[in-house]
């Protein structure tokens, strides 16, 4: 898959794409829906398979709200989304520029000059251009003066309620990673790079690999059993584990992270990219009266999470 990130000075091979609009976060079962439509638009018009997404998330460049909302980073975005068959990648730059086109000169511009989009598929609700001013119906006005070709897809709901990205949110932060699962039609993901921690599960007989969750929507903070993939370097594979994710309270004042102990493991994996998957949530997070009553507890929840994911593939 490409990643197509200067839609200014676009390279000509890359333009003609059939594509999806949307932000995609999750890349949740309704997305993949629209993504199915685009596929088939991409067969009939003989064109790439692509997707029109954007950078930074147009919620972050409008919202004051300093909580982070992003259920997956851009990178993860587009391991999931290349894992779909996608093979053009557009992250349409969001800035002050594109936020002040109209829908007319959005259309224009971006889907029709730029982009040179044979066809574009869209969500039932989406709305474009200034002010989200652009309608379904302009889209395809726009589209049949323009030259490219409109199809809507219809919401998906899963027993009568929609599937969105903030439902999923909801679940996250309620400790429901199996219901966010059912929506994403995958398990919700962190993904990221190991850093270095303060290195206190080595000393407590859990060595864990650190990830920084800064930027996304935190899911409810404790235990939870994790299947954890390394994506990089010379321990890739799939594992088992259990994942701490919050502020530690046992030691003090804490940024929230996620630190995971992979189950039968040894091997250095910093710098690594790891991509960790809540499959259960465990526990919430808790205040120990010492180390050793902390261990006891570690060495239940791997055992509660060693049986779970015996039976997750």
């Amino acid at each position: 898959m490409r990643i197509i990130r200067d839609t200014v000075f676009i390279d000509p091979s890359d333009r003609g794409a059939a594509a999806a609009i949307g932000n995609f976060d999750g890349v949740h079962i309704g997305h993949q829906a629209v993504i199915d439509l685009t596929r088939q638009a991409a067969k009939s018009t003989n064109a790439p398979l692509g997707i029109m997404t954007f950078e930074p998330h147009p919620r972050s460049y409008f919202s004051r709200d300093p909580n982070p909302f992003r259920l997956m980073n851009a990178e993860a975005r587009a391991n999931r989304l290349a894992k779909l068959g996608v093979e053009k990648l557009y992250e349409v730059p969001f800035n002050e520029a594109l936020a002040s086109l109209t829908p007319r000169e959005f259309a224009q511009t971006i889907i029709a000059d730029q982009l040179g989009l044979k066809h574009v598929v869209v969500g039932a609700d989406f709305c474009f251009g200034k002010g989200r001013a652009g309608t379904i119906a302009d889209l395809q006005t726009f589209g049949a003066e323009m030259g490219f070709g409109v199809t809507v897809a219809p919401i998906v709901a899963i027993d009568t309620a929609n599937v969105s990205s903030t439902a999923i949110r909801q679940a996250l932060t309620d400790g429901k990673p199996r219901d966010a699962a059912a929506m994403l039609g995958h398990w919700h993901r962190i993904e990221g790079e190991v850093i270095r921690g303060d290195q206190r599960g080595r000393d407590l007989g859990y060595p864990t690999a650190n990830m920084s969750i800064t930027g996304l929507h935190p899911p409810k903070f404790g235990v939870y059993a994790v299947k954890v993939d390394v994506l990089d370097g010379p321990h890739k594979g799939t594992y088992n584990g259990a994942a701490s994710i919050g502020v530690r309270p046992m030691f003090g004042e804490n940024v929230p992270n996620c630190e995971t102990f992979i189950f039968d493991f040894k091997g250095d994996l910093y710098g690594a990219t790891l991509s960790v998957a809540l499959v259960d949530y465990l526990r919430p997070e808790l205040k120990f009266d010492g180390l050793e009553a902390l261990i006891t507890q570690m060495d239940a929840d791997c055992d509660t999470a060693r049986k779970i994911l015996a039976n997750v593939s």
